[in-house]
């Protein structure tokens, strides 16, 4: 039998690892850290559980992929159930608006509580399932990096639509002409942030985004987001993948421009394979495991995108008027993202992310209690005082949330963890802490990206989100997929 190694059990490695065992591959997973999952990874603090990663769940079919590949019934392995309200979302002046997951309701919400209209918001939401429709099979579900996927009716079909694809304005350009209310152009200039973009750069091809929560719809597992490790990893184990943790790998072996095997850190012993797969950040892949090897420069040389700062709060408290995600908004956003990425620092007034996955999952928090994961987005680490930077954004997150919630905040932490870009990147080896790779700041993004296998080592493959398609648990599967498919 063929054997194949996964170097790391991130989403996409974990996904890959099952993809290959179904090809007939024996297949090992090497993990440094003592739990699968990656940046997809779990917290115990105080009593309560926290997803420390990935908070929103979209296009579950990925996972459901998975299942039907091997034969076995989701049900046994993973549960999930939809979002009525994908987020909630807080600004200064005391609007509230509620993102229901039902495009009508949505539109509605904003139709009644701005200057919008629903008409306005159902055709954002048409185009945004147009530009979804025209990139996914090309862009998303196979490699750009193949000159024979592009001799296709599908590619052709979305070149010769290809203004549809809006790539010649940025994303705030773009919904400034659609949007009246500074408030509704303010929540749709967000996605950019799904992959670590600024929207006054991003071109307005990401207007993709809203597509996935509003058309097709959000979700939550019923175990919370590390319920997709968990139950991936037990499909693996029941499929005969073999996974190690705790075990770091010291190089990946080339002999003759071919991967051949890999080296543990803990023994001089080769491992060697048929096939070898890096769910490790590309850059860190090519400087810390492919030393001897010419590195695509260019490539790893891409700006990358923003990280964040995450505090972990255990509350002795409920708070009945926030939802699953929400939201509150910065007063200034261009002022916000002009400190993202051209100051390379926090503004004063960030927008804050609140996500309590006790709302869905009782069981994560004590009676009483709520776990609070509090997330604003960060410049990736170029050097930064990032104590100075924590302690003061610490200190404006809970002013800002104390003033919306009219509540004092921090009277009711009873405990307290963090992520800052530093521990991002010690922990899960993501160049500079970002959390996606390259960002995406530019039209040309997509082809930026590195592919999914090597084009110098033969046998040698990537997954995962610092490569071709992105970031995010749906883009790490389909990386994982679009491995499996190549191989």
């Amino acid at each position: 039998m063929k054997k194949a190694l996964v170097i790391g059990a991130g989403i996409a490695g974990i996904a890959a690892a099952i993809r290959l065992q179904v090809k007939g591959y024996a297949v090992s997973v090497y993990e440094t850290h003592s739990q699968a999952g990656g940046k997809l990874a779990e917290l115990h603090l105080n009593g309560c559980r926290f997803d420390k990663g990935a908070s929103l769940f979209t296009l579950p079919e990925e996972i459901e992929d998975l299942f039907a590949i091997t034969g076995e019934n989701i049900e046994n392995f993973f549960a999930y159930s939809a979002l009525p309200v994908v987020t909630k979302y807080f600004y200064e002046d005391g609007l509230v608006l509620n993102a229901y997951a039902n495009p009508q309701e949505f539109a509605e919400e904003i139709a009644n509580k701005t200057q919008d209209t629903a008409e306005t918001v159902l055709r954002f939401l048409a185009a945004s399932r147009d530009k979804y429709e025209l990139t996914a099979d090309v862009f998303l579900k196979q490699s750009l990096h193949k000159f024979s996927n592009f001799l296709n009716f599908k590619t052709l079909h979305s070149l010769l639509n290809i203004h549809k694809l809006d790539a010649f304005r940025t994303m705030a350009a773009a919904n400034r002409q659609t949007f009246k209310d500074d408030r509704v152009l303010q929540l749709f200039n967000r996605y950019a942030t799904y992959n670590g973009s600024n929207p006054y750069q991003t071109p307005a091809t990401l207007n993709v985004i809203p597509h996935l929560e509003h058309n097709i719809g959000a979700y939550f597992p019923q175990e919370g987001m590390y319920g997709i490790v968990k139950s991936l990893v037990k499909l693996a184990e029941k499929k005969g993948v073999q996974f190690h943790y705790n075990t770091p790998i010291q190089e990946i072996i080339v002999e003759n421009k071919q991967a051949v095997g890999i080296r543990l850190a803990s023994s001089d012993t080769p491992l060697l394979a048929d096939k070898i797969v890096c769910n490790v950040d590309v850059v860190n892949a090519y400087r810390r495991l492919l030393p001897k090897e010419k590195a695509p420069e260019k490539i790893l040389a891409q700006p990358k995108s923003s990280s964040a700062l995450i505090f972990y709060w255990a509350m002795q408290r409920e708070f009945p008027q926030i939802d699953l995600h929400n939201i509150f908004f910065s007063k200034n956003y261009t002022e916000e993202f002009r400190h993202l990425f051209d100051l390379k620092t926090i503004y004063e007034d960030p927008t804050v992310y609140v996500f309590v996955s006790a709302k869905q999952v009782p069981t994560d928090a004590p009676k009483g209690f709520e776990n609070w994961f509090v997330m604003i987005n960060v410049p990736n680490n170029t050097g930064q005082d990032w104590e100075k930077l924590k302690a003061t954004a610490r200190q404006n997150i809970i002013q800002k949330l104390s003033r919306i919630l009219q509540v004092d905040v921090s009277q009711y932490i009873t405990a307290e963890d963090y992520l800052d870009p530093v521990r991002i990147e010690a922990l899960t080896f993501s160049s500079q802490g970002a959390l996606y790779g390259n960002s995406s700041n530019n039209r040309y993004a997509a082809f930026l990206r590195h592919a999914n296998f090597s084009t110098d080592i033969k046998n040698l493959y990537f997954c995962g989100g610092s490569v071709h398609p992105g970031g995010g648990v749906p883009l790490c599967l389909l990386s994982a997929k679009i491995v499996a498919e190549v191989i």
